[in-house]
């Protein structure tokens, strides 16, 4: 049976019902069709895979591949294929109740890295190296292999099935695309929940969104002559004080938090008072509680640095800052038994498959901190070296995530 509502939780009566319907769907030929369209097809994902990787997509320049995967989409049969004003790709499945709610699979298709990156693809034996080779290429790559496998093999479902691949997951673009999803009303009204696909393996389940909070701290001062305007503020000495004092809040190990100061930036010449430095400073927590005190001891940090440089010039030092929130995502967690859940754990138990669940921060976070049931999987193989030039990426096992994914999603759409 497919899902109902959002927020919907699991008994054990229908934990039982969850493992018989999964048994159903995995009896179907149809379904034994698709399995052997994930070993038969291999070659053609891993070049895909390569394919992608080599099409540049920095933060905020995803055009180039949304080109390529709205090609993939229509000839995998999904059909009212589109770009929207922000990047995202979007095809539908339809499903046989017109008025059921969408089940969303969907995989990012932008990179950590900049223009200019050199993205060509080498490969040393079955590995597969490339910078985004792993994160995100073998998501979208599995994406498209689940919507061409139900395509070949005739599966339908009762709930219709919305294929995104979105833009922004990555650094500064903050969840973007995925914010720009549910920003919709309408869209966010017919999402009942969500499956993501992010990088490799099948070991996870992601259903704890980790919080994150980021800060551009900039203090900007007069300048001057390191020679003749010596005793003008510098604002690098005042921004190291500011880390100096914000490192030593305390942390708890529990929730574990974290801060780090990651970029700090000014300056023009080693004999210049500089006029402007900055810093950009990334929080993490199980806890919003704990991600807004740590915001809190931040700004205190830099406004005991100011008042303390005005006290040593009389009150007159033409000194300024700014704090600016550059990203926030939201922490939440999936219920302990909601169906999403109940059902990947049922797949994996059917596939024989070990899986921890585990937060991290993902697409999947703001679904679940709009109470839409959501989960980040991964698209198998085995990667390494994410966020490095040198990232890579091994097929072998592919198809064993794309059964578990495969699955997933009938039983949650109702396969018929």
């Amino acid at each position: 049976m497919p899902f109902q509502q959002r927020g919907r939780t699991a008994s054990k009566l229908e934990t039982a019902t969850v493992q018989r319907e999964l048994a159903r769907i995995a009896a179907l030929r149809a379904v034994h069709t698709a399995f052997e369209r994930f070993r038969s097809q291999e070659r053609q994902w891993r070049e895909w895979q390569i394919e992608l990787t080599q099409i540049p997509a920095p933060p905020f320049g995803e055009q180039d591949r949304a080109k390529w995967v709205e090609e993939r989409f229509r000839a995998a049969g999904l059909t009212d294929v589109r770009t929207d004003e922000i990047g995202n790709v979007s095809g539908v499945r339809a499903g046989s109740d017109p008025t059921g709610q969408f089940l969303v699979i969907s995989a990012h298709i932008d990179t950590v890295f900049p223009e200019g990156t050199n993205t060509k693809v080498r490969r040393e034996g079955e590995r597969l190296i490339g910078p985004g080779i792993s994160d995100n290429s073998a998501g979208v790559t599995g994406m498209i292999a689940i919507a061409d496998a139900i395509n070949h093999a005739g599966v339908r479902t009762s709930a219709p099935l919305l294929f995104v691949a979105n833009v922004g997951e990555e650094g500064e673009g903050d969840l973007r695309g995925m914010r720009h999803l549910f920003a919709q009303p309408q869209m966010r009204e017919r999402i009942g929940s969500v499956l993501v696909m992010d990088g490799a393996g099948t070991d996870t389940i992601i259903a704890e969104g980790l919080g994150s909070r980021r800060f551009e701290v900039i203090v900007d001062g007069p300048g001057g002559h390191s020679w003749s305007d010596f005793g003008m503020p510098n604002p690098i000495v005042i921004l190291s004080r500011v880390v100096d004092r914000f490192s030593q809040t305390s942390l708890p190990a529990t929730p574990k938090t974290t801060a780090n100061v990651g970029v700090i930036r000014g300056g023009t010449s080693v004999n210049s008072i500089p006029e402007r430095a900055s810093m950009r400073v990334d929080i993490r927590s199980a806890s919003s509680g704990e991600i807004d005190r740590l915001e809190r001891e931040l700004r205190k940090a830099v406004a005991i640095s100011i008042e303390q440089l005005a006290g040593s010039n009389g009150g007159q030092h033409g000194v300024s800052a700014e704090i600016k929130v550059i990203g926030d995502r939201p922490a939440a967690e999936l219920p302990k038994e909601a169906r999403i859940l109940e059902v990947v754990k049922a797949v994996d138990a059917h596939l024989q498959n070990s899986a921890r669940v585990q937060r991290a921060s993902t697409d999947a976070n703001i679904p679940l901190s709009l109470g839409v049931e959501a989960v980040a999987l991964g698209a198998g193989g085995t990667g390494g070296g994410a966020h490095t030039l040198h990232e890579w990426y091994e097929p072998a096992g592919r198809d064993l995530a794309l059964k578990r994914i495969l699955l997933s999603v009938l039983t949650l759409a109702g396969a018929e």
